[in-house]
Order: C-alpha cells, then sequence, then structure tokens
C-alpha cells in the first residue's frame, strides 16, 4: 500500500474523493486532460456515470495535442464531452499578460462551465486543482472561489504524487504525462501575448518532443527562445549536430538566438521573478 508523504494513504484518498463525488446529484468536470483532470473524470465518470459529463475549452492558447488528447480520452471513456471554443486572447486584459493572466482565463473558463452545467439542471462544477496547486502562484483558484468551483482532489488531501499513483493504478496513460500547462505561460508577465507568437511557441516545441525532448519548455523572449529540458537531456541537446538542428529550426520559426537554461526544466519558472 503506498503512503504519501503527508502520511496518509493515496487508497484511502481515492476512496475519500469517490465519497465526495458520490455525494454529488451530479458533475460537471473542467476537463483539460491532463494528468489531474483526467484522473478526476476517470473517477467521476466510475462514480456518477451517466451524471457526470466534460466540458474543454479550446482556443489558440491550447497546444493542439492537447484538444486531440482530450477528445481521444472522452470518447474512450464513454463520457458526454462538450468542446467550446473560447479565446482568451479576446478577454480584456488577458492578452496584455499581468501578473494575474491567469485569473482572467479561469474566470472565463467557469463562467462557460457554470453556464453549460445552468442548462444542465445546476451540475456541480469541479476542477483538477490539487493540493500542491495551493502553494504555487495560482490566480485561477481565486476565480474559482468567486464562481463556486469545487476542488475534489484537494478536498480529498491528493498532491500530484498521489495523483500520478492513483492514476497508474487505474491504467491511466496519463499517470506519467508532463505538465502542459497553456501555451501562454511561456511568456514573462508583461510581454503581450498574441496568436502569432502562441504559435511560434507551439511549433518549437513540437520540433523539439518530435525530436525526443520529452519534458521541454521554449520561454518567449523576444527574439530569444531560452530551452528548459530535464538536466539529463542536456548534454544530447548539445550534441553538434542536434545542437545545429534545434538552432536551424528554431531560427527558421523567427528566433534570432536559442539558448538553454542550464537550471533545466521546470513548471512556472516565469513565477520565480514575481514578488522579487
Amino acid at each position: 500500500m503506498q503512503t504519501d508523504h503527508a502520511g496518509g494513504t493515496v487508497e484511502a484518498k481515492v476512496a475519500h474523493l469517490r465519497g465526495l463525488l458520490g455525494d454529488l446529484p451530479s458533475a460537471l468536470v473542467a476537463f483539460s486532460g491532463g494528468v489531474d483532470s483526467t484522473f478526476l473524470l476517470r473517477v467521476a465518470h466510475e462514480v456518477l456515470g451517466a451524471r457526470c459529463i466534460a466540458l474543454t475549452t479550446t482556443s489558440p492558447t491550447t497546444p493542439a495535442e492537447d484538444l486531440a488528447d482530450a477528445r481521444s480520452f472522452a470518447a474512450t471513456l464513454g463520457v458526454e464531452h462538450v468542446v467550446v471554443e473560447a479565446n482568451e486572447l479576446a478577454i480584456p486584459g488577458y492578452a496584455a499578460n499581468p501578473v494575474n493572466r491567469c485569473y482572467f482565463c479561469k474566470n472565463n473558463l467557469f463562467a462557460i462551465c457554470l453556464a453549460e452545467a445552468g442548462r444542465r439542471g445546476g451540475a456541480t462544477v469541479v476542477d483538477g486543482a490539487n493540493v500542491d496547486d495551493l502553494t504555487d502562484h495560482r490566480p485561477g483558484l481565486t476565480a474559482a472561489a468567486e464562481r463556486g468551483v469545487r476542488h475534489p482532489l484537494v478536498e480529498a488531501g491528493l498532491t500530484k504524487a498521489d495523483i500520478r499513483a492513483a492514476s497508474h493504478a487505474l491504467g491511466l496513460a496519463t499517470w506519467d504525462r508532463p505538465a502542459s500547462p497553456c501555451l501562454s505561460s511561456r511568456f514573462p508577465y508583461g510581454t503581450p501575448i498574441t496568436p502569432e507568437r502562441l504559435a511560434q511557441v507551439a511549433a518549437a516545441e513540437r520540433y523539439l518532443r518530435g525530436r525526443g525532448f520529452r519534458e521541454v519548455r521554449v520561454r518567449y523572449h523576444d527574439r530569444v527562445a531560452r530551452l528548459e529540458v530535464a538536466p539529463a537531456d542536456m548534454p544530447r541537446l548539445l550534441e553538434p549536430s542536434t545542437r545545429d538542428d534545434v538552432v536551424r529550426e528554431l531560427t527558421r520559426l523567427g528566433f534570432t538566438w536559442v539558448s538553454l537554461d542550464l537550471r533545466g526544466f521546470r513548471s512556472g519558472s516565469l513565477n520565480e521573478g514575481i514578488g522579487s
């Protein structure tokens, strides 16, 4: 039996999660297709059956692969899946990329979810936030609180490590999937976000993943692409032939300089300067 660092068993937390979901008349899962929301949707569908639906929004900030994965999983699970076009760039204030950018995105997402839930008789809107999210810079949690969105994974005490372990036990392919936040997270706060820049970053990351770099971020610094890869992958990236190919491709995509962040891949690295 697996035990998390807080002292509770993963199995007990999942049982608690099932109980929390079982108390809901119905649920609408804000479903991105990532590790957390995939796990939540799997358990919610198991507990609630047809009383559970999934809703995914798509926009220029969403990697195309993520939407394809979300559609595929929902179809395989047999859950009703609503996909709504929601261009975050059209939200006043979002494209300017303020420090609370994620608030605008999540507020818009939850408004869409609540409207859909209302059309279906008032299903409870739930999302995939986990315990670890509570200690990070997450303006979207404020939007969730204002909208009355519930976080069952938090309520059950599940950390990211717990969710990966439980996903593995359930046979979910996402159990070891790298985090895949929206493409806007590649831009330093205050750097305007445009469809062209989003497409440039998406193409660069798609190319690097195609070269076998599984955990990768291309951080946009105007004419500079700052690459984050796992430290273990750095020697391979710096092999002359690979390095030359990467520089050539990213230059073709519009970057003038390509740099490697020696601290390596880490989620949320652009939050490191907040408050400093």
